[in-house]
């Protein structure tokens, strides 16, 4: 069995398409990968905007949390000077 499809793959033509053939796998295996590396990319891309996104959030918080009044009276001196 083995024997016939040595005598095949002897040729010159059948040995040239082989050869055309793991060549365009080949090819084709690699822009599937880079397609999914893009894809991957992407998501990491995303991932580190909404991250960025959030801690801005909280760093905006943070600010007003640290100029906030001390207690009532010192809200009810802001609110009279008119810097609240």
């Amino acid at each position: 069995m083995t024997g016939w499809i040595t005598a095949i793959l002897a040729s010159g033509p059948a040995r040239r398409a082989l050869g055309l053939m793991l060549a365009t796998l080949t090819v084709v295996l690699f822009l599937l990968n880079l397609r999914r590396a893009g894809e991957h990319a992407g998501r990491l891309a995303e991932r580190l905007s909404t991250s960025e996104k959030a801690h801005e959030i909280q760093r905006q918080m943070l600010l007003a949390a640290s100029r906030r009044p001390a207690d009532r009276d010192a809200l009810a001196d802001r609110l009279r000077d008119g810097r609240f």
